[in-house]
Protein backbone atom coordinates (compact mmCIF):
# COMPACT_ATOMS: atom_id res chain seq x y z
CA UNK A 1 0.00 0.00 0.00
CA UNK A 2 1.53 3.29 -1.10
CA UNK A 3 2.07 6.03 1.46
CA UNK A 4 2.48 9.79 1.36
CA UNK A 5 6.26 9.35 1.10
CA UNK A 6 5.79 7.64 -2.29
CA UNK A 7 4.24 10.80 -3.77
CA UNK A 8 6.20 13.39 -1.83
CA UNK A 9 7.87 16.08 -3.89
CA UNK A 10 9.81 19.21 -3.08
CA UNK A 11 7.33 22.05 -2.73
CA UNK A 12 8.32 25.71 -2.37
CA UNK A 13 8.37 26.84 1.25
CA UNK A 14 9.31 30.23 2.61
CA UNK A 15 10.20 31.93 5.85
CA UNK A 16 7.31 33.92 7.28
CA UNK A 17 8.99 37.29 6.60
CA UNK A 18 9.72 36.71 2.90
CA UNK A 19 8.41 39.36 0.50
CA UNK A 20 5.13 38.76 -1.35
CA UNK A 21 6.77 39.73 -4.65
CA UNK A 22 9.28 36.89 -4.36
CA UNK A 23 6.66 34.28 -3.41
CA UNK A 24 4.33 35.39 -6.19
CA UNK A 25 7.12 35.06 -8.74
CA UNK A 26 7.92 31.51 -7.62
CA UNK A 27 4.27 30.41 -7.70
CA UNK A 28 3.80 31.90 -11.16
CA UNK A 29 6.92 30.29 -12.57
CA UNK A 30 6.01 26.88 -11.14
CA UNK A 31 2.31 27.15 -12.11
CA UNK A 32 1.29 26.07 -8.62
CA UNK A 33 -1.36 27.38 -6.27
CA UNK A 34 0.26 27.02 -2.86
CA UNK A 35 3.53 27.39 -0.97
CA UNK A 36 4.24 26.50 2.65
CA UNK A 37 5.43 28.89 5.30
CA UNK A 38 7.91 28.06 8.09
CA UNK A 39 9.27 29.85 11.16
CA UNK A 40 12.84 30.17 9.95
CA UNK A 41 13.87 26.85 11.48
CA UNK A 42 11.81 24.73 9.10
CA UNK A 43 8.78 24.27 11.36
CA UNK A 44 5.47 24.58 9.54
CA UNK A 45 3.35 27.66 10.22
CA UNK A 46 0.81 27.27 7.42
CA UNK A 47 0.54 28.08 3.73
CA UNK A 48 -0.07 30.92 1.31
CA UNK A 49 -1.91 30.60 -1.99
CA UNK A 50 -1.50 32.47 -5.24
CA UNK A 51 -5.00 33.94 -5.00
CA UNK A 52 -3.96 35.87 -1.91
CA UNK A 53 -0.56 37.09 -3.05
CA UNK A 54 -1.80 38.13 -6.50
CA UNK A 55 -3.97 40.75 -4.82
CA UNK A 56 -0.90 42.69 -3.71
CA UNK A 57 0.15 45.31 -6.32
CA UNK A 58 3.56 44.75 -7.85
CA UNK A 59 4.60 48.15 -6.54
CA UNK A 60 4.21 47.01 -2.91
CA UNK A 61 7.62 45.41 -2.66
CA UNK A 62 7.75 45.86 1.11
CA UNK A 63 4.80 43.56 1.93
CA UNK A 64 5.65 40.21 3.54
CA UNK A 65 3.66 36.99 3.39
CA UNK A 66 3.11 36.92 7.15
CA UNK A 67 -0.33 38.47 6.85
CA UNK A 68 -1.42 35.94 4.20
CA UNK A 69 -0.62 32.71 6.07
CA UNK A 70 -3.50 30.24 6.40
CA UNK A 71 -3.74 27.28 8.76
CA UNK A 72 -3.13 23.82 7.33
CA UNK A 73 -3.09 20.31 8.80
CA UNK A 74 -0.04 18.41 7.53
CA UNK A 75 0.54 14.77 6.67
CA UNK A 76 3.35 12.49 7.80
CA UNK A 77 5.43 10.33 5.45
CA UNK A 78 3.66 7.17 6.59
CA UNK A 79 0.11 8.42 6.10
CA UNK A 80 -1.96 6.49 3.56
CA UNK A 81 -3.12 8.02 0.28
CA UNK A 82 -6.65 8.01 1.68
CA UNK A 83 -5.47 10.00 4.72
CA UNK A 84 -3.82 12.50 2.39
CA UNK A 85 -7.10 12.86 0.50
CA UNK A 86 -8.91 13.44 3.78
CA UNK A 87 -6.46 16.20 4.70
CA UNK A 88 -6.71 17.85 1.27
CA UNK A 89 -10.50 17.88 1.62
CA UNK A 90 -10.28 19.25 5.15
CA UNK A 91 -7.77 21.95 4.23
CA UNK A 92 -9.51 22.87 0.98
CA UNK A 93 -6.16 22.88 -0.80
CA UNK A 94 -4.58 21.32 -3.88
CA UNK A 95 -1.74 19.86 -1.85
CA UNK A 96 -0.78 18.91 1.69
CA UNK A 97 2.56 19.57 3.39
CA UNK A 98 4.49 16.60 4.78
CA UNK A 99 6.35 17.11 8.05
CA UNK A 100 8.77 15.11 10.18
CA UNK A 101 8.56 14.39 13.92
CA UNK A 102 9.67 17.97 14.72
CA UNK A 103 6.97 19.46 12.47
CA UNK A 104 9.60 20.53 9.96
CA UNK A 105 8.51 20.70 6.32
CA UNK A 106 10.14 17.93 4.30
CA UNK A 107 7.96 18.04 1.19
CA UNK A 108 4.41 17.98 -0.05
CA UNK A 109 1.88 15.79 -1.84
CA UNK A 110 -0.16 17.29 -4.69
CA UNK A 111 -3.72 16.30 -5.52
CA UNK A 112 -2.97 15.95 -9.27
CA UNK A 113 -0.30 13.35 -8.42
CA UNK A 114 -2.47 11.13 -6.21
CA UNK A 115 -5.71 11.66 -8.13
CA UNK A 116 -4.97 8.88 -10.67
CA UNK A 117 -4.42 6.42 -7.81
CA UNK A 118 -7.67 7.42 -6.13
CA UNK A 119 -9.60 7.21 -9.42
CA UNK A 120 -8.33 3.70 -10.13
CA UNK A 121 -8.32 2.30 -6.58
CA UNK A 122 -11.84 3.26 -5.54
CA UNK A 123 -15.27 2.60 -6.99
CA UNK A 124 -16.66 6.07 -7.58
CA UNK A 125 -20.37 5.36 -7.57
CA UNK A 126 -22.94 7.78 -8.91
CA UNK A 127 -23.49 10.13 -11.79
CA UNK A 128 -21.77 13.39 -12.61
CA UNK A 129 -25.00 15.19 -11.70
CA UNK A 130 -24.70 13.88 -8.14
CA UNK A 131 -21.38 15.63 -7.52
CA UNK A 132 -21.04 18.54 -9.94
CA UNK A 133 -21.35 22.16 -8.87
CA UNK A 134 -24.42 23.74 -10.46
CA UNK A 135 -23.63 27.39 -9.81
CA UNK A 136 -21.06 27.95 -12.52
CA UNK A 137 -19.02 31.11 -12.80
CA UNK A 138 -18.34 31.68 -16.49
CA UNK A 139 -17.08 34.49 -18.70
CA UNK A 140 -17.66 35.76 -22.21
CA UNK A 141 -15.26 35.29 -25.10
CA UNK A 142 -15.29 39.07 -25.61
CA UNK A 143 -14.25 39.81 -22.04
CA UNK A 144 -10.78 41.21 -21.51
CA UNK A 145 -8.20 39.03 -19.83
CA UNK A 146 -7.77 41.75 -17.20
CA UNK A 147 -11.38 41.21 -16.15
CA UNK A 148 -10.95 37.43 -16.00
CA UNK A 149 -7.66 37.78 -14.16
CA UNK A 150 -9.58 39.64 -11.45
CA UNK A 151 -12.35 37.03 -11.52
CA UNK A 152 -9.93 34.13 -11.05
CA UNK A 153 -8.15 35.96 -8.24
CA UNK A 154 -11.44 36.68 -6.46
CA UNK A 155 -13.06 33.27 -7.00
CA UNK A 156 -10.03 31.04 -6.39
CA UNK A 157 -11.08 28.76 -9.26
CA UNK A 158 -8.29 27.34 -11.39
CA UNK A 159 -10.26 27.52 -14.66
CA UNK A 160 -13.41 29.24 -15.91
CA UNK A 161 -15.68 28.21 -18.84
CA UNK A 162 -15.88 30.68 -21.73
CA UNK A 163 -19.25 31.37 -23.37
CA UNK A 164 -20.23 32.99 -26.67
CA UNK A 165 -23.89 33.56 -27.52
CA UNK A 166 -24.78 31.25 -24.61
CA UNK A 167 -22.71 28.39 -25.98
CA UNK A 168 -19.54 26.96 -24.46
CA UNK A 169 -16.59 27.78 -26.71
CA UNK A 170 -13.54 27.36 -24.49
CA UNK A 171 -12.06 27.37 -21.02
CA UNK A 172 -9.53 29.77 -19.57
CA UNK A 173 -7.25 28.72 -16.74
CA UNK A 174 -4.81 30.34 -14.35
CA UNK A 175 -2.04 28.72 -16.35
CA UNK A 176 -3.33 30.36 -19.54
CA UNK A 177 -3.14 33.74 -17.85
CA UNK A 178 0.25 33.29 -16.25
CA UNK A 179 2.06 31.44 -19.02
CA UNK A 180 5.03 33.35 -20.42
CA UNK A 181 4.29 35.08 -23.70
CA UNK A 182 0.52 34.74 -23.41
CA UNK A 183 -0.53 37.58 -21.13
CA UNK A 184 0.45 39.90 -18.30
CA UNK A 185 -1.73 42.05 -16.03
CA UNK A 186 -2.59 45.46 -17.43
CA UNK A 187 0.18 47.14 -15.46
CA UNK A 188 2.69 44.93 -17.28
CA UNK A 189 1.19 44.68 -20.76
CA UNK A 190 -1.86 45.18 -23.03
CA UNK A 191 -5.16 45.56 -21.20
CA UNK A 192 -7.47 44.87 -24.15
CA UNK A 193 -6.51 41.30 -25.04
CA UNK A 194 -9.69 39.21 -25.33
CA UNK A 195 -10.31 35.93 -23.59
CA UNK A 196 -10.91 34.16 -26.91
CA UNK A 197 -7.28 34.86 -27.83
CA UNK A 198 -5.97 33.15 -24.71
CA UNK A 199 -8.51 30.42 -23.90
CA UNK A 200 -8.05 26.69 -24.46
CA UNK A 201 -10.28 25.17 -27.12
CA UNK A 202 -11.88 22.76 -27.98
CA UNK A 203 -13.23 21.99 -24.53
CA UNK A 204 -13.38 18.50 -23.05
CA UNK A 205 -16.81 18.05 -21.44
CA UNK A 206 -19.06 15.48 -19.80
CA UNK A 207 -22.82 15.13 -19.41
CA UNK A 208 -24.88 15.07 -16.18
CA UNK A 209 -25.85 11.44 -16.80
CA UNK A 210 -22.28 10.20 -17.29
CA UNK A 211 -20.83 7.92 -14.64
CA UNK A 212 -18.59 9.69 -12.14
CA UNK A 213 -15.98 6.97 -12.62
CA UNK A 214 -15.89 7.75 -16.35
CA UNK A 215 -15.53 11.47 -15.71
CA UNK A 216 -12.67 10.85 -13.28
CA UNK A 217 -10.98 8.75 -15.96
CA UNK A 218 -11.24 11.64 -18.41
CA UNK A 219 -9.63 13.96 -15.88
CA UNK A 220 -6.77 11.50 -15.41
CA UNK A 221 -6.29 10.88 -19.13
CA UNK A 222 -6.14 14.56 -20.04
CA UNK A 223 -4.65 15.82 -16.75
CA UNK A 224 -7.32 18.49 -16.27
CA UNK A 225 -8.70 19.85 -13.03
CA UNK A 226 -12.19 21.05 -14.07
CA UNK A 227 -14.70 19.52 -16.50
CA UNK A 228 -17.62 21.59 -17.80
CA UNK A 229 -20.87 19.62 -17.74
CA UNK A 230 -23.12 20.04 -20.77
CA UNK A 231 -26.80 19.11 -20.91
CA UNK A 232 -27.27 19.31 -24.65
CA UNK A 233 -25.90 22.75 -25.50
CA UNK A 234 -26.59 24.14 -22.03
CA UNK A 235 -23.81 24.55 -19.47
CA UNK A 236 -25.39 22.68 -16.56
CA UNK A 237 -22.49 22.53 -14.11
CA UNK A 238 -18.82 21.93 -13.57
CA UNK A 239 -16.96 19.02 -12.02
CA UNK A 240 -13.52 19.35 -10.44
CA UNK A 241 -11.16 16.98 -8.65
CA UNK A 242 -12.43 18.07 -5.25
CA UNK A 243 -15.98 17.15 -6.30
CA UNK A 244 -14.79 13.67 -7.25
CA UNK A 245 -13.08 13.26 -3.87
CA UNK A 246 -16.49 13.50 -2.19
CA UNK A 247 -17.24 10.02 -3.56
CA UNK A 248 -14.13 8.49 -1.95
CA UNK A 249 -14.79 6.70 1.36
CA UNK A 250 -12.84 8.60 3.97
CA UNK A 251 -10.45 6.88 6.34
CA UNK A 252 -11.30 7.30 10.01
Amino acid sequence: MKKARDFMIEVPHFKHDEKVTKVRSVLRDAFIREAYVHDGKGRLLGYVDITGVLRVPATRSDVTIEGFVKEVTPATPDDSVEKVVKLIRMNGTDSVPVVDEQERVIGGVRLPDIFPVIASRHSLDGKVADYMSRDVISCDAEDTVQKIYNLIVESGYSAIPVMKKRRLVGIISRSDLLRDGRWRPAREGPAKTKVENVMTTPVITVSPGDELQQAAGIMVKHDISRLPVLDGDRLAGILDRHDVLKAVPQEA
